[in-house]
């Protein structure tokens, strides 16, 4: 009984790895996502100007010669400059562009704990509440009883 559900088990992984497409093989629609339309300046799916047209017809014609990812977006680059990458270099003054919104948000981050903290430590010095006049708190007691009864 246990061979057979180790045989299962083996053939549904191995299942799940022939379905998976090969590393170096991505699809039209990955590199479309990864690159911008120098015309319009938004990525080549969300595109349709010529240009973009132009650019998706040279991925399918690329990516049907096996060309891989990197040598599809190096010809983009030497034919429409380095701006058609969507994603900023990850060297030099382009790595504020990955730093700075990291930046913001632990600061803001911090901020929020700060301002979370403050507010925890106002609560404990608050002054304990009065007790009410004993003939004011029979009062409520009776008012109180007579809703309930």
């Amino acid at each position: 009984m246990t061979r057979l559900a180790l045989l299962a088990a083996l053939l549904v992984f191995a299942g799940g790895l022939a379905s998976t497409p090969a590393a170096g093989a991505p699809s039209p629609a990955d590199l479309e996502a990864e690159l911008v339309c120098p015309t319009c300046k938004t990525t080549l799916d969300q595109s349709d100007a010529p240009v973009a047209r132009r650019m998706k017809q040279i991925i399918r014609a690329r990516l049907a010669a096996g060309a891989t990812e990197q040598e599809i977006k190096a010809e983009l680059v030497a034919q429409f400059g380095p701006a058609v990458i969507a994603e900023p270099p990850k060297t030099g003054f382009d790595l504020l562009a990955w730093l700075v919104p990291l930046g913001i948000l632990a600061v803001g981050a911090l901020g929020v704990g700060v301002i979370a903290w403050g507010w925890s430590r106002r609560r404990s010095d608050e002054p304990p509440e009065e007790a009410l006049d004993p003939a004011l708190e029979r009062r409520l007691d009776s008012e109180l009883e007579r809703f309930d009864g």
